[in-house]
């Protein structure tokens, strides 16, 4: 069954043979086609943030001040759980 949307068209051009026979390879392992394989890739990588997105988000967030050491925080729940 085809998503409501298409989405985009992306080609590739002057792709080493042997990155597409990995690629190819890979994605057969994986039950899927070239295509969906590929595309899961992509989308992973559009939507995990660059080293300087997430510094960017961890400045924003500002400082964090904390009741205990973060030793202490780690031993309790060590020693004692949630």
């Amino acid at each position: 069954m085809l998503p409501q949307s298409m989405g985009v068209l992306l080609q590739i051009r002057d792709l080493p043979e042997e990155v597409h026979r990995v690629l190819k390879s890979r994605a057969a392992a994986s039950g899927t086609t070239l295509t969906q394989y590929v595309r899961s890739l992509l989308t992973r990588s559009a939507y995990r943030p660059t080293p300087e997105e997430l510094s960017a988000r961890i400045h924003t967030r500002g400082t964090v001040r904390l009741d205990e050491a973060s030793q202490q925080s780690v031993r309790h729940l060590r020693d004692h759980g949630e």
